[in-house]
């Protein structure tokens, strides 16, 4: 996620001062920045741990289920969710509240980590880690993989330049925004790279775009009106051919790590235009 060759970016660059700079960059962005506006992020947790606990409360869950059990989880903890809080707990007190075994144990060993200095999250020592390093660490917790190290980089430490290849929902967002059927994670990766340092705002607009896809619109210039458009040849992929496709303009929420897309399908091929009768006289 990062390169040795690419300047960092300088300090303090808001997401919407990232996403003007990529604007100026690419026509889709610009027009996504357009039709959206800034990236919106929601805030993060009180504490590092706070936000690693409840990924794994909401890993494969609904959000209301999810919800309740972070909910109960935290009341057992009596509101303080801390590494040697949660080891305090007995095995059977973390099932009462509706974990899994598995998350329970996830949970037990992200603390066990923390405590012996495995994973890092003091705002200190994380200001020194990279963002590979960031994902190598939290990734030797059990139940903790890739996915929810890049969503702790992107939502909760506010990092600019995560580009989550292997999520479904920011594959399918770029395929429909660029007008790119298919996108596999390793076209994805090489496909990112024009818009490092903030490639971070690219994905957040691409969930925005995949949002948007999976639910049936009610505006004016739908899916229905637009289905059959296709860009003249040559011409550049607009962010409103995108948005139109996607199912309109009005806006809607963010979603952080606990909201994942989780719809298979993929953007739908165009069909071939109609053959031309062939002119008198051939």
């Amino acid at each position: 996620m990062t390169n040795g060759s690419v300047p960092a970016p300088p300090r303090r660059v808001t997401h919407a001062q990232a996403a003007r700079l990529l604007a100026v960059r690419d026509p889709v962005v610009a027009g996504l920045l357009s039709t959206i506006g800034p990236p919106r992020l929601r805030p993060p947790q009180p504490s590092h741990f706070e936000a690693l606990v409840r990924s794994v409360v909401y890993q494969q869950l609904a959000g209301a289920a999810a919800a309740a059990i972070h909910g109960r989880l935290v009341a057992a903890l009596d509101g303080d969710v801390r590494p040697e809080t949660l080891l305090a707990v007995p095995d059977e007190g973390l099932r009462a509240v509706g974990l899994s075994a598995n998350k329970a144990t996830s949970l037990q060993d992200l603390a066990t980590r923390v405590l012996d200095g495995t994973v890092v999250l003091s705002p200190r020592g994380l200001a020194r880690e990279p963002d590979d390093e960031v994902v190598a660490r939290l990734s030797t917790v059990r139940g903790i993989g890739r996915w929810t190290a890049e969503m702790f980089l992107l939502f909760q430490l506010r990092r600019l330049d995560v580009w989550p290849t292997g999520d479904l929902g920011v594959r399918r967002g770029f395929g429909i925004a660029w007008d790119l059927p298919d996108v596999t994670p390793r076209q994805l990766e090489g496909l990112g790279e024009p818009f490092r340092p903030y490639r971070s705002v690219v994905a957040w607009y691409c969930w925005r775009v995949a949002d948007r896809a999976g639910r049936p619109s009610t505006a004016a210039g739908g899916p229905a009106a637009t289905a059959g458009a296709v860009p003249a040849a040559g011409a550049a992929p607009t962010a409103g051919a995108a948005l139109a496709r996607a199912g309109g303009t009005t806006p809607i929420s963010p979603h952080g790590p606990g909201v994942r897309v989780t719809q298979q399908s993929r953007p739908a091929r165009r069909s071939a235009p109609p053959a031309r009768a062939p002119r008198a006289g051939r």
